[in-house]
């Protein structure tokens, strides 16, 4: 019977139901999305190129192990490094005899860009990487000669067909290539191609003889992989075996079939990672957000049911039979907009895996995993969020007496129930909890996920006291509205004050957006911000900076810039990530020869000029997280995996612009993929005076004998770090986005939800004697008090939030909002909330009031 009248319920009543509808698909398309993100994280494909032809790869171990011990349990628990790990050369002699292998071979891989003539740098297909390799290795793809012969001699190189295509280069051509050393001239002795292709979908191949090979390479007697050609009619899976069993106690690993990608594309691996953790992150709040906004629309759409549900109440329903009925109905609704949201999801997931490509955030090489967990997860996710929702929204219709029933129904209530209020209260005081958490987070890791929650769960606080927020508001706005408009401000005050539950209904996703919205930007504004300041007082001391268009600066450009006259300091900077024990810090390796008179870290504990070596400087952040000072030795693992024992010789407070460890360059330097310098500061005798020219002239000249370098001064270095961080920070915003954008439809949509169910009450108005302007003005006095309100609210939450968040990166306490952009969050929100009023209102008054009283509600 419940399902009958439910299924009546629907058919008969469509527009009331458009509102839960699209909330619902919107939710089941960003959980969809979401899941499809967190799927390719953990099982995306990394399809192999290098190694196509070779079906077992034997790499070294690209992960960190560690122990972890709880409740008297031990588990294993693994990291990936963050460089690639290199396997000793001699674990071939290992594999000697192990049967169906038909060779073994050596393969090196380091980066290796050609310059054009212009003396521009020729990346990989669609931008992706160039890489140097041993000519021996061809065979692991395979690639084949098509002109020309193998490279004989250290200054020969071969091409792949796409690369010596885009470069204009044949046979006996000469160009400059950049690799980890000085750049050198080579002549092209040949070009080659996989079979079938001119070159590799991802990237760029270049061929140098074994001897060059391995001295670019930089790493003497190791190998990247060791790529094993199986003889014919050889069991892939047997060997595999046999190959373990001659690796056993090694930490070298046995790799086949998809398992090659990963260990060929290091950094699609380390996408894998972020994207599992950006996915998380995102679908959680995307959930939480979704919740509130359903449970909102579901509210209101049954508050503009209780003269039907009264009715129900009053003919016999009993309050069981009404909760079944809403819920059926969600059931209904949610399955619907859940399914077709689902698919919606699939091509948002889509756009987002472009738009992380495009700003670099997630390499071509990792493959979208696509499959129909994410939908169903989104669907079922839907469905019960709608069912509880409208469950929850229909106890206290389905409670009240049948006598009360209509009268109830005519009037709103002001009274919460005791539940309702005790757990608005109690999830207040989890958001001022939560902001107390948030001041003693100081990585962006843990204290990003913590920041959205504060603000979700502030929101949600609001949605639950929202009609005794809204009672102080109107009481305090009232006065205002009706000096400012006698008709319209009176009965906007009046309407506001009667219709709390409605009030509130209107300003909890306006809230959410204004917060939401303010936190997403601001939280990225105030870490960049307080970066950039930390780097540009940390850097005063350098006058220029030597950067390169293409892989990086070599230290024979570094050199050639200490021979000039006036300048004083040339430090090399070069980024990684390292651990220290189970924690993760970004890091950089410097120059230690006179870093402490270009490099103002503000040390706070011992001196930079005692850098060796075997030392290392650390923020006060990692200070405290390691419980180290100056003196003490720190346990660090490389990017490679390599583990050093540095000693402590000063502690800095300027860690969020340079990192939170500072090691000396070499040591960097011989632990990462790229060894060239990512920048170099450079400090002069004479800045700012006539012969500060002259020197500027100079380094000029030094650089330009090494194509792609250039010297930068101050307002180029701060103009080319707002470009790179602005391509950083489009991850975050285009992930975050959807939730601001969800937020918006949500406010349009329960704006014209609430607006067009007030049909009937314009008409009497209309037939009362207001005219049509009038109407629209008191709506127009109605929508701004709640956007004030909203922005009240949603302001108060974001700078508490930001605050904390401030406190806890920053040291600071105080978020960077800019004035304009805070301004725009709050118009955009306005101009929202006036044209959903606006639009259905004036499509309401089209009516003839006589037939707008005789129509259903």
């Amino acid at each position: 019977m419940m399902i009958g009248l439910a299924w009546s319920t629907l058919r008969a009543r469509k527009g009331g139901f458009i509102g839960a509808f699209t909330a619902l698909l919107c939710a089941a398309a960003l959980v969809t999305a979401c899941g499809v993100l967190l799927e390719t994280g953990l099982r995306g494909d990394i399809p192999t190129e290098r190694y196509a032809d070779s079906p077992v790869v034997v790499t070294a171990d690209q992960n960190l192990h560690w122990t972890k011990h709880k409740k008297g349990k031990e588990k294993v628990k693994s990291k990936p490094l963050t460089e690639r790990a290199w396997l000793a050369a001699d674990t071939a002699d290992r594999l000697a005899g192990v049967p169906g292998i038909a060779a073994v071979v050596p393969e090196v891989t380091f980066p290796a860009t050609v310059f054009a003539a212009d003396g521009s740098p020729l990346e990989g297909p669609d931008g992706g990487p160039s890489w140097g390799h041993g000519w021996e290795s061809a065979r692991l793809t395979p690639f084949t000669l098509r002109a020309g012969t193998a490279p004989a001699a250290d200054g020969d190189v071969v091409l792949d067909a796409d690369l010596a295509e885009r470069a204009g280069a044949v046979v006996g051509s000469r160009f400059t290539v950049q690799s980890t050393g000085a750049p050198a001239t080579y002549r092209v002795s040949g070009i080659a191609a996989p079979d079938g292709r001119d070159g590799l979908p991802h990237q760029s191949a270049l061929f140098f003889s074994s001897a060059e090979a391995t001295r670019l390479a930089a790493h003497p007697g190791q190998v990247a992989v060791l790529g094993i050609l199986t003889a014919p009619g050889a069991d892939v899976g047997q060997l595999k075996k046999d190959l373990k069993a001659a690796l056993a106690g090694t930490t070298a690993q046995v790799r086949g079939g998809d398992a090659r990608g990963p260990v060929e594309f290091i950094d699609a691996s380390k996408a894998r990672v972020t994207l599992i953790s950006l996915g998380g992150a995102l679908g959680g709040t995307s959930l939480l957000v979704a919740v509130l906004v359903v449970s909102g629309t579901f509210v209101l759409s049954l508050q503009q049911r209780r003269r039907e549900i009264a009715l129900l109440r009053a003919v016999g329903a009993t309050p069981k039979q009404i909760r079944r009925m809403v819920g059926l109905e969600a059931v209904f609704v949610g399955v619907v907009a859940g399914a077709l949201g689902a698919f919606a999801g699939l091509g948002l997931s889509r756009w987002l895996h472009d738009r992380f490509v495009a700003a670099g955030a997630m390499p071509r090489t990792l493959e979208t995993a696509v499959s129909p967990f994410p939908m169903i997860a989104a669907v079922l996710t839907t469905v019960l969020a709608a069912w509880a929702a409208a469950r929850i929204s229909a106890r206290r219709p389905a409670r009240i007496r049948p006598t009360e029933a209509l009268a109830d129904a005519a009037i709103e209530s002001e009274r919460l129930g005791a539940v309702r209020v005790t757990l608005g209260l109690l999830l207040a005081a989890g958001y001022v909890v939560l902001l107390l958490v948030l001041r003693n987070l100081h990585t962006d890791a843990a204290a990003t996920p913590v920041t959205f929650l504060s603000v979700v769960m502030a929101a949600v606080s609001v949605s639950l006291l929202g009609p005794l927020l809204a009672r102080g508001a109107t009481a305090v706005l009232s006065a205002p509205l009706r000096l400012l408009s006698p008709v319209g401000g009176r009965l906007a005050a009046s309407n506001n004050r009667a219709r709390l539950q409605r009030v509130a209904a209107v300003v909890t996703p306006l809230t959410l957006a204004i917060a939401m919205t303010c936190t997403i930007l601001f939280v990225q504004t105030t870490t960049s911000h307080a970066a950039e300041e930390q780097v540009a007082a940390g850097t005063a001391n350098a006058d220029y900076v030597l950067a390169s268009r293409g892989p990086g600066v070599p230290h024979a450009a570094v050199e050639a810039v200490r021979t000039v006259p006036g300048v004083t300091g040339a430090t090399e900077l070069v980024r990684t990530v390292v651990r220290a024990g189970q924690d993760k810090f970004p890091a950089q390796g410097v120059t230690p020869e006179g870093v402490d008179r270009v490099l103002d870290l503000e040390t706070t504990e011992g001196s930079l000029a005692n850098m060796r070596d075997d030392t290392v400087a650390v923020s006060a952040q990692a200070a405290r997280t390691k419980g180290v000072g100056v003196g003490d030795t720190l346990e660090v693992t490389l990017g490679d995996g390599v583990e050093i024992r540095p000693r402590v010789v000063a502690v800095y407070e300027r860690g969020l612009g340079f990192g939170d460890l500072t090691l000396p360059h070499s040591v960097v330097a011989a632990h990462v993929d790229n060894p060239l310098a990512a920048q170099v500061l450079i400090s002069t005798e004479t800045p700012g005076t006539p012969s500060a020219r002259d020197t500027r002239g100079a380094l000029d000249a030094a650089a330009a004998a090494f194509p792609g370098v250039r010297v930068l001064d101050r307002d180029q270095v701060e103009a080319a770090r707002r470009t790179q961080q602005g391509t950083q920070t489009q991850v975050n915003y285009v992930a975050m986005g959807l939730i601001i954008a969800f937020t918006a439809i949500a406010i349009v949509n329960t704006l014209m939800m609430a607006t067009s169910a007030r049909a009937r009450e314009f008409a009497l108005m209309r037939l009362v004697g207001m005219t049509r302007r009038q109407i629209l003005r008191m709506l127009r006095w109605e929508t701004l008090t709640m956007v004030l309100f909203a922005t009240v609210l949603g302001t108060a939450i974001g700078w508490a939030t930001l605050s904390a968040y401030a406190t806890g990166m920053t040291g600071t306490g105080t978020p960077y909002a800019p004035p304009l952009t805070y301004l725009a969050i709050v118009a955009a929100a306005a101009v929202l909330a006036f044209a959903a009023t606006s639009l259905p209102a004036r499509l309401a008054l089209r009516t003839r009031p006589v037939d707008a009283i005789g129509t259903k509600e």
